[in-house]
């Protein structure tokens, strides 16, 4: 398993007499086999900027940091994709930080690329490979000339092409999982948010956040546009939009338009669900799917990353056991990490969390950091790491009834699995 590293202006090398390494937390680790795959369809190799890679001499077995003006490197994994361990490195700067991206450990093996990964999900449907950049162009264009006057078409056709956001090119491509952002507004600050940073932060968010409040009008419009197929997905809550649920009311209105007009394909909401009383109403309005997003089920995890106003975990819990409780299928966004994710006391409480609010579905999602910022953040260790494969057989054997995934999928898909 060959080192894989960059030259300053981003050219990729496999190093002979270097031996790759991984990194679990702070901790530098040796790759096993069992935990490479070939580099899947879809993903990308980048450049760690201000690092330097970390490798074991094969003669001595010891740990060793590249000399000389090279950069580690990561692969930025397609959905359906868990890493399981992040580049090793040290930071040759260290008051740097990466941009907010989810590095998984890369090496050259076998004469190709190899991921310290594991497939949780079908791929396909989420492969950027799948978008015709062609098509998708057509498509922006004839949607914004048919709703001149819908701002959502305008604002997602800046998300499909130029953040290549592929729930927003699902919009205009009709098909499968769309978005409808609503909210400028949130209820937390989360460390790692995408959308919006507060002034200071030594993160630059990779995305604009949409400054408009839609009308009614304009979520139904967009909303019966993609609901035309059984497999459709019509989704609140977007990378580019704060909490959706802090505009309650005109989804609720929203959606009990869209129902007297069409039975066809499912509502979802990405949320954080902390704002209780407003889930339920949503739910209630006739929501058919609800995708939670999480870091942990321990609190002080929970709040150090999220920092919520107004809310705590429990909140988060009681919207999720009341969609539960109202027939909506549900799932967590839970954003994983090696090291952190795997730690015993994380896992426990997951699995607590999973149990008592009959979760339908983990959604795994690689978490978008800087390693070192959020280390630094999040409290120590209490218990033993187990690794990340270690964490995945316990869901499954403890969770008999959830399933693991990477994306939202349909009743129907889910019974698939």
């Amino acid at each position: 398993m060959r080192l894989v590293y960059a030259d300053q202006d981003g050219k990729v090398y496999d190093h002979p007499d270097c031996e790759a390494l991984g990194r679990s937390g702070d901790m530098i680790v040796d790759l096993l086999e069992g935990e490479l795959i070939p580099l899947p369809e879809g993903a990308t190799l980048v450049s760690l900027p201000c690092t330097r890679p970390v490798y074991a001499d094969p003669a001595t077995g010891d740990m060793k940091v590249m000399q000389g003006e090279y950069n580690a490197v990561g692969a930025l994994l397609p959905q359906g994709y868990t890493r399981l361990l992040i580049p090793a490195y040290i930071k040759s700067d260290k008051t740097s930080v990466l941009p907010l991206f989810g590095y998984t450990a890369v090496v050259w093996k076998n004469d190709g690329f190899y991921v310290a990964a594991e497939q949780c999900d079908d791929p396909h449907k989420w492969n950027p490979n799948t978008c015709d950049p062609r098509e998708l162009k057509r498509k922006v264009r004839q949607l914004t000339e048919q709703y001149p006057e819908n701002r959502l078409y305008t604002h997602l056709s800046n998300c499909a092409l130029e953040y290549e956001c592929l729930t927003a090119s699902n919009t205009f491509l009709g098909r499968w999982e769309g978005g409808v952002p609503v909210s400028y507004s949130c209820n937390a600050g989360c460390f790692g948010c995408i959308s919006e940073q507060d002034e200071g932060s030594a993160f630059v968010a990779p995305q604009t956040r949409m400054n408009f409040k839609p009308t009614v009008d304009e979520l139904v419009q967009l909303m019966l546009q993609h609901l035309t197929t059984p497999e459709s997905i019509i989704s609140f809550g977007q990378g580019c939009e704060g909490e959706p649920s802090t505009q309650a009311p005109i989804i609720i209105q929203a959606i009990k338009r869209v129902r007297e007009m069409t039975s066809m394909g499912y509502i979802n909401m990405n949320t954080n669900a902390g704002l209780t009383d407003h889930i339920r109403g949503i739910v209630d309005a006739g929501l058919n799917l609800i995708r939670v997003s999480t870091i942990s089920a321990l609190d002080d995890h929970y709040n150090a990353y999220y920092r919520p106003r107004g809310y705590t975990l429990a909140n988060v819990e009681k919207s999720l056991r009341y969609a539960a409780d109202k027939g909506v299928v549900t799932s967590i966004n839970y954003l994983v990490f090696p090291g952190v994710s795997d730690r015993e006391e994380e896992i426990e409480a997951m699995v607590g969390l999973a149990r008592r609010t009959d979760l339908k579905l983990i959604q795994l999602r690689n978490l978008n950091i800087d390693p070192e910022s959020y280390l630094g953040l999040i409290p120590k260790p209490r218990g033993e790491i187990l690794g990340m494969k270690q964490m995945l057989d316990i869901f499954r054997a403890e969770l008999p009834g959830t399933k693991l995934g990477s994306y939202t999928h349909t009743p129907e898909s889910l019974a698939r699995k």
